[in-house]
């Protein structure tokens, strides 16, 4: 009953949450802003569920803080990279095939489908912060550090991008240098890491093992659905893409096909 409670407050939380984005998005006509407005929003319900649950112990302070890092470095890169470029080009498409239903649409399936993927890989930090636990341990210890592999990945996978970008001379050719040379998407690697990561600290706590609905939810979210598979629809238009494809690999770090074939 208890994490039923902790679960309505988060519901409500996401609920009203991301209608305030909707409604932002509405006002600027630019329904991208919904990337910068996710890593905000597992903030949010992971402070909020702290101060419902009445308590504070180390390793609930470990997770908000892990969270706090991720989503604001998340948030505001996204903000950066998405200012004054206008709707990102998945979001033009979306309103363009939708039609006079865009809003509708936009709704039920950019912020209210957000909302529900946000509730499901949240429910790690929700058991954390509904059931006490013991001190820490080895677990813990664990787990903070798979979180800053993955990262340490997405960050500097995402710098590196950054920095390719950039640089005019790069314009038209395909980013395979550092962990792109051994992942098609090494920022995406790191983020489904942290939350195996942050899984493994909530294990210690009573019913800690269900919270593997999160990490879970949140790898199938990115390697089978929105997060890999439309940026790799659109990337394969390319051959140059098409080639790199074929020698690295597309979620796991691994050596390129040539290097692997020749040992």
């Amino acid at each position: 009953m208890e994490f039923v409670n902790t679960f309505l407050v988060s519901f409500v939380t996401v609920f009203v949450f991301f209608n305030c984005v909707f409604v932002l998005a509405l006002r600027v006509r630019d329904n991208s802003i919904v990337d910068v407005a996710w890593g905000l929003g597992f903030i949010l319900v992971a402070f909020v569920t702290l101060a419902v649950s009445g308590r504070l112990e180390a390793r609930q302070l470990i997770v908000v803080m892990l969270v706090v890092i991720w989503g604001l470095r998340l948030a505001i890169r996204i903000f950066r990279r998405n200012r004054g470029r206008g709707e990102d080009f998945r979001y033009k498409k979306w309103r363009e095939d939708w039609g006079e239903h865009w809003k509708r649409h936009a709704y039920l399936f950019v912020f209210m489908g957000q909302g529900i993927m946000m509730l499901l890989i949240t429910i790690p930090i929700m058991l954390l912060n509904t059931y006490a636990g013991p001190s820490l341990g080895w677990l813990d210890a664990v787990g903070v550090a798979v979180w800053g592999i993955g990262f340490l990945f997405e960050s500097i996978g995402d710098a590196q991008l950054d920095t390719f970008l950039k640089d005019p001379l790069n314009r038209g050719t395909i980013m395979d240098r550092g962990l792109w040379h051994y992942t098609r998407h090494p920022n995406y690697f790191g983020e489904v890491v942290q939350w195996w990561g942050v899984y493994l600290i909530v294990l210690s706590v009573a019913w800690g093992w269900a919270g593997i609905v999160g990490p879970v939810t949140i790898t199938v979210l990115i390697v089978a659905y929105s997060g890999i598979p439309l940026l790799e629809k659109t990337m394969m238009k390319n051959p140059d893409y098409v080639q790199y494809a074929r020698r690295t690999s597309v979620f796991f770090p691994l050596p390129p096909k040539d290097i692997r074939e020749r040992e």
